[in-house]
């Protein structure tokens, strides 16, 4: 699949996210946008993963650290045919499998449920040690964190711990869109610089514009090929991309549009404003 396609998909999942949203009438629209690219690059290239066997014993692991950013999880999952697209309007409503936060046990294509920040590498580490202690040397684990997520203290012992074991079959990236719920990153408890403190724990340390397709996809092959330790592919972001009103705004973290605001993000996306 070559760029222009994949930038066709992330079109289809921005404008799912925000609809999602503005059905719901809650959500994380911000962080959600800013992850598109990565997402999309992961899910309909890098990741081995088979829709019609969402719980395939081959398959990658991915988790979803900063777990409240599930529009774009759930979005990319309904375009990979993981689920149907018109699910998706069911997003955070009452009996739904799409809820706020992912859920391992009833979602398909989710490996583990998250939404306590801080908790997902965590996670991630586990995935990897095991896969290499059954042998499993084609199989590796992506995880994707937020940047305010890096202000929590069991991110630093979980990555010390990749370090450790030197889970060369992990590879994260950090969506580096400088903006928390509460303002600007820097402000609130600042986690630079990120890019150092992952090469201090002897990570592989990759820095990209996380919207462009030509760099993530040249990140992802390097950490492929790194051996002896994990990989932190440290991705530029904009909070809230594509959407005018919402980039770069702290406001959209955790906020859904009306029917007037709906309708112009999907002019802005180029949607079909109905």
């Amino acid at each position: 699949m070559d760029f222009s396609q994949l930038e066709t998909i992330a079109q289809r999942i921005r404008c799912h996210i925000v609809k999602m949203v503005a059905e719901a009438g809650s959500g994380h629209p911000g962080g959600s946008l800013s992850a598109v690219e990565i997402f999309t690059m992961l899910f309909f290239q890098e990741l081995r993963v088979d829709p019609e066997q969402p719980r395939w014993k081959d398959r990658d692991y991915f988790v979803l650290s900063k777990g409240h950013a599930t529009p774009v999880y759930y979005a990319t999952l309904a375009e990979r045919g993981f689920l149907p697209i018109e699910e998706l309007m069911t997003f955070r409503k009452i009996n739904s499998r799409l809820q706020g936060h992912p859920d391992r046990k009833d979602t398909p294509g989710v490996d583990m449920t998250t939404g306590s920040l801080g908790q997902g590498l965590s996670a991630a580490n586990g995935m990897a040690l095991a896969l290499k202690m059954d042998g499993h040397t084609h199989r590796r684990v992506f995880a994707v964190l937020g940047d305010g997520e890096l202000q929590e203290g069991q991110i630093w012992e979980a990555a010390m711990t990749s370090a450790h074991y030197k889970l060369d079959n992990l590879t994260i990236f950090v969506d580096y869109n400088g903006l928390q719920i509460d303002g600007v990153i820097y402000d609130i408890m600042s986690p630079a610089p990120i890019a150092d403190k992952f090469r201090a724990f002897n990570w592989h340390v990759q820095e990209i514009d996380g919207h462009d397709f030509a760099q993530i996809a040249k990140a992802l092959a390097e950490a492929k090929e790194e051996k002896g330790r994990p990989s932190a592919i440290i991705a530029r972001t904009v909070k809230g991309k594509g959407v005018s009103y919402m980039e770069n705004e702290a406001d959209w973290h955790g906020k859904a549009p009306d029917a007037d605001l709906l309708c112009q993000a999907l002019t802005d996306l180029k949607g079909e404003a109905q």
